[in-house]
């Protein structure tokens, strides 16, 4: 569910104690392992982690007006989750990231790129910060401008 805030501090304010915790401890790790080239602000109604116009001007190929999303964090109706738009593009930084979370005894709940947690004691945190350390900016830009070339050349090929 989708919040109408503008800040991620008041964000944060409107969640009840036990999910404003977990979800302060989660942006804590993101925060401290985050390159400089990404921003942190309100995006899709939860806290989001972007590449900038000012650094991408393009912004997302399906939003323009939106800086490129990399990583989102909610708090939704029966759960909440970590969105890590990285694991999407890069299918080393995927399998990594799987054989890290089995390693750590924890039960990954994923979707394509949304981890799911009731609580925060389900998380790998290690394997969150580890992820985001590994991630710049500028790596990011790549990786997502290479599959969107990927997409272009397919659509290409289908046509008559």
């Amino acid at each position: 569910m989708q919040s109408k805030v503008a800040t991620v501090a008041e964000y944060i304010a409107s969640l009840p104690p036990d999910r404003r915790t977990a979800i302060e401890a989660v942006r804590k790790v993101v925060l401290a392992n985050l390159d400089s080239g990404f921003a942190e602000g309100m995006q899709y109604g939860m806290i989001g982690w972007f590449v900038p116009h000012s650094v991408y001007p393009a912004g997302y190929h399906c939003d323009p007006e939106q800086p490129l999303p990399f990583a989102g964090l909610a708090s939704q109706k029966n759960y909440m989750s970590l969105y890590i738009m990285c694991l999407y593009a890069d299918g080393p930084v995927l399998q990594r990231f799987r054989k890290q979370w089995a390693a750590a005894g924890k039960k990954l709940d994923m979707g394509k790129a949304c981890i799911r947690f009731k609580k925060l004691d389900d998380l790998a945190l290690d394997v969150i910060a580890e992820t985001f350390s590994r991630i710049t900016a500028k790596k990011f830009i790549a990786d997502y401008e290479n599959v969107l070339r990927k997409k272009t050349l397919i659509k290409k090929k289908e046509r008559p």
